[in-house]
């Protein structure tokens, strides 16, 4: 799967692939990666890409120009490439995204900076709008980082054991259960007796019971949703 950054700031990005999971898995070719600089598009004589916002406002817009003609490169490189745009205004990126997207071949993230992008930009190319969260960033670097590396999780053999992919938070509307590990006991404080007995009929039943404990009292509109699904 190849994932195309479109950035100012390329270098935020780099470093966060050349180390764990993402590092070995662009070394085996389960993903790939690349970068366009919006500046490197730009027609503006002093290599501008952002300009004030028309009818007022505080800070600058990133222009069209640049952007769409980036896009433009991108599309006529990879037809197929999927767009999606990073906006605190966009549908909150979820779990059942990360599964469904990881089934593309190319998706590109496009990063604002300043205060937006130019809606033309979005209107004309935009696949898909995501927000990370009720929230805002200093530019969308981070939150591509984020959505890049959800999707990637899900890529067939990206990560060592894909039956941990099952038990994760999010499936099923629920948490994930409390996990231990060694010493057994650690300032007084022990692990669930029932973890140490062998009986993973009884240990799946637990760690049911308290994910959905978990998820009535950290997400109770995950608990809800699960709960009328079951009616």
């Amino acid at each position: 799967m190849h994932f195309s950054f479109v950035t100012l700031f390329p270098n935020l990005i780099k470093g966060y692939f050349s180390e764990s999971i993402l590092k070995r898995a662009i070394e085996d070719e389960k993903i790939s990666i690349d970068f366009y600089n919006p500046r490197d598009f730009t027609t503006d004589k002093h290599n501008r890409v952002d300009a004030p916002m028309i009818g007022g406002g505080a800070g600058m817009l990133m222009t069209p120009q640049p952007l769409i003609d980036t896009l433009i490169q991108v599309k006529e490189t990879s037809p197929n490439a999927h767009i999606i745009f990073l906006s605190p205004v966009a549908k909150t990126f979820t779990q059942n995204d990360a599964k469904r997207l990881a089934k593309y071949e190319h998706i590109v993230f496009v990063s604002g900076r300043y205060e937006g992008i130019d809606e033309r930009v979005i209107e004309e190319h935009a696949d898909e709008l995501f927000s990370i969260g009720d929230f805002i960033l200093t530019g969308g670097e981070l939150a591509s980082m984020v959505v890049c590396d959800a999707i990637s999780r899900n890529v067939d053999r990206v990560l060592g054991n894909s039956d941990s992919l099952s038990v994760e938070s999010f499936e099923a509307s629920l948490l994930e259960a409390p996990s231990f590990t060694k010493p057994i006991n650690y300032n007084e404080n022990e692990v669930v007796s029932e973890f140490l007995k062998g009986n993973h009929s009884k240990i799946t039943d637990l760690k049911r019971g308290l994910a959905l404990c978990k998820t009535k009292y950290f997400r109770p509109d995950l608990y809800k949703r699960r709960y009328n699904h079951e009616k």
